[in-house]
């Protein structure tokens, strides 16, 4: 014998007890679908006598327990009762389990459904700001966002936040703005009540941070909030009070010029909400790096956070360097590029880490579109493409970065939180933004600002000027014999480079040796450089191979007998498809076969060296690759391979003029800090370093 007791979780006064008790017997003969359909009878029965008798009421939460014969009592399975009237039938749908022993828990999943239709009806008001609360309120982040923006919109100057118990407990935020009006704080409590637009042509541009009317009445369905403000014309202040949606009266009060809102026991009326937050100190956390993008989306304001007495952050205002050295501190600014780029009505500025301050994850990239901060998946898409021939493997990037534009060409209300935009030409804006970013990591190169390879103490330099518009990058000249790609060997014939270089347009010295076949060592006036010859080579042939590509002017030789290569069948598929790449960089290529390739023309200097092999790794390794939506990006990863392929690889013993020549074409190739997956080519040694290594000056 099995007993079926159900529990009514809604009802304060039961003190745990049962509102309805039903016995059904379970013998050993029964099968499993007859024991569940007992136990759905069961339920059903017992579910409308407790609402029946008025001790369960609709929509309520029951919790079913299965009690053995031996005693032992467990949770069986939590229901919904929520019939539209109490006399509608359920049905009450079951999945086949085991069959239960007495004495012991049958644990099912069960779904009682309504076989009625539940009327339309208008939502109470109540629900309604409950509703409203939990699209713009997910947790006391949100509540500080929200004050904030109202406060940076009323023209703030100095902004201060306090809390307690992570948010939870207390949320204060006084601004020095413009304030608002005794007879505005009903009005401003309300639904969909701003000063902010007030047509559909405002709400096109949108030139404001908060636009809605939603987050003060939102906040106040769920919290407990008390508004004070002193507009600069008014002679005194007045405050108003909202709990649970119920507001209270405005009344005078004492208050500097400005407005405080506090905000306490957040959730308090809405208890499955609140205990979905998490510990204080992660609320905190999640607060404090809210006002750090805050802070660096307004550098002109002032701010303040504080957690019990204790100081979290406190940013004075500053010009846009100082207050992101503030935020994200003064390491961050050395090893960063600036960037100031301009095209028609749309500007990008900011500063970018340089690929050696790249990070594990992605928990340094700041966007901030019209003074707004986003996670826009475009831009931070924009900015990853920018940074593809620098960037090593699951490596990200880390950037502060400010895009200006019209607001007719951005839409800001497409996220509930306001965390994403819609942009009107989300093409250009995703060109523009990666186009800057190659432009500037263009100057990732030896004598232009280039800290050494992580690991290795930082070279700091002075920064390189900002971009700007219709000025190109500083780029001078490449001799006529480091001008081919594969010139290494043409360059052995010239014992040294003219006595026109001094030793200052020289950033890598000069080299002395080269080290296990691996490694080229090179003196400068401040230190040693030590230089990976097979990632420097590699960078400097694909740059070159880049350039040529986009000029149209990559040439090719006509081979006496064609050369036949063999190739796996998906290799020489996907060499096919990117025939075009190939034939652009000097190549001409055709299929005799499912698996053999004829190589006809191939790139200057290329002829002597081993063609099969080349073009074999390079097949292999492209077919091998997932494949690239972006068109430019399939024909660089191409041209990448092709580069790895080639250029000098370990135990290539090289001369003292090749690794000279291998040291100037590094000085004047673009983003030869490192090579095409982002490792860095080159590291740098000061004699200070050195010093301390043989504990010199001591």
């Amino acid at each position: 014998m099995m007993s079926l007791v159900i529990w009514d979780l809604d009802d304060p006064t039961s003190d745990g007890g049962c509102t309805a008790h039903l016995a059904w017997a379970a013998t050993a003969g029964m099968s499993a679908s007859d024991v569940t359909d007992r136990v759905g009878e069961a339920v059903q029965r017992a579910c409308e006598e407790s609402c029946a008798s008025s001790s369960t009421s609709p929509g309520t939460d029951a919790l079913v327990v299965a009690r053995g014969a031996g005693g032992g009592a467990g949770v069986a399975g939590q229901e919904r009762l929520s019939w539209g009237r109490r006399s509608a039938p359920a049905r009450v749908v079951t999945t086949p389990c085991r069959r239960p022993n007495p004495g012991t828990l049958w644990r099912r999943r069960r779904r009682i459904t309504r076989t009625d239709s539940m009327p339309i009806r208008i939502l109470p008001s109540e629900l309604v700001d409950q509703i409203a609360a939990g699209e713009v309120i997910e947790r006391p982040a949100s509540v500080v966002k929200e004050l904030i923006e109202n406060s940076l919109d009323a023209g703030a100057h100095r902004i201060e936040v306090d809390i307690e118990q992570g948010g939870a407990g207390l949320i204060r935020v006084r601004d020095d703005g413009c304030g608002i009006d005794a007879a505005a704080l009903p009005l401003a409590l309300q639904r969909h009540a701003t000063s902010k637009i007030a047509s559909l042509e405002d709400l096109a541009a949108i030139g404001t941070l908060g636009f809605r009317g939603e987050a003060l009445p939102s906040i106040g369905s769920v919290a407990r909030l008390r508004l004070v403000s002193h507009p600069a014309e008014a002679a005194h202040a007045a405050e108003i009070t909202v709990e649970g949606g119920s507001m209270g009266e405005v009344r005078p009060a004492a208050h500097p010029r400005g407005t405080t809102l506090e905000v306490r026991d957040l959730f308090f009326n809405v208890p499955a909400r609140r205990k979905f937050l998490r510990s204080a100190t992660t609320e905190q956390g999640h607060i404090a790096r809210l006002l750090e993008r805050l802070a660096l989306a307004r550098p002109e304001v002032a701010f303040r956070l504080r957690s019990g007495g204790r100081v979290l952050l406190d940013a004075p205002a500053a010009a846009g360097g100082a207050r992101v050295a503030q935020v994200l501190g003064a390491a961050f600014l050395e090893r960063a590029l600036p960037v100031d780029h301009a095209a028609g009505s749309v500007s990008l500025t900011g500063w970018i880490g340089l690929p050696t301050a790249s990070r594990a994850q992605a928990d340094c990239q700041h966007w901030f579109v019209n003074g707004r901060a986003v996670r826009d998946k475009l831009l931070m898409s924009a900015a990853r493409a920018g940074y593809r021939d620098v960037l090593y493997q699951g490596r990200h990037p880390a950037y502060v970065l400010y895009l200006t534009l019209d607001p007719a060409l951005v839409d800001v209300n497409a996220h509930p939180a306001k965390l994403e935009v819609r942009f009107r030409d989300s093409r250009q804006i995703h060109e523009f933004v990666m186009r800057t970013l190659e432009r500037a990591l263009a100057a990732t190169q030896p004598g232009h600002d280039a800290p050494a390879a992580a690991g290795v103490a930082p070279l700091l330099a002075t920064h390189r000027p900002p971009i700007s518009p219709g000025r190109g990058l500083p780029f001078g000249p490449v001799p006529e014999h480091t001008r081919s790609p594969w010139g290494l060997a043409a360059a052995v014939h010239e014992p040294q480079f003219p006595d026109a270089h001094p030793a200052s347009d020289r950033p890598l010295g000069e080299p002395l040796a080269q080290l296990h076949g691996i490694y080229i060592l090179a003196q400068t006036p401040d230190g040693l450089i030590l230089v990976d010859m097979h990632a420097a080579h590699e960078r400097v042939l694909y740059e070159q191979l880049k350039l040529e590509r986009d000029n149209g002017s990559a040439v090719s030789q006509q081979l006496i007998e064609p050369l036949v290569v063999e190739l796996k069948s998906y290799a020489l598929e996907a060499l096919l498809t990117d025939r075009a790449a190939w034939e652009r960089s000097g190549f001409e290529l055709d299929a005799l076969g499912p698996t053999r390739l004829a190589v006809r023309r191939v790139p200057p200097l290329l002829a002597g060296g081993q063609i099969v092999q080349i073009v074999q790794s390079v097949a292999e390794a492209l077919g091998s690759q997932a494949c690239e939506h972006h068109l430019e990006a399939a024909a660089d990863r191409f041209l990448g391979t092709l580069a790895c392929r080639t250029a000098i690889h370990a135990r290539r013993r090289l001369t003292l003029p090749e690794m000279d020549a291998l040291l100037r074409q590094m000085e004047r190739t673009e983003r030869s800090n490192q090579c095409n997956h982002g490792r860095p080519t080159w590291t740098r040694l000061s004699l200070r370093e050195l010093d301390q290594l043989f504990l010199r000056g001591r």
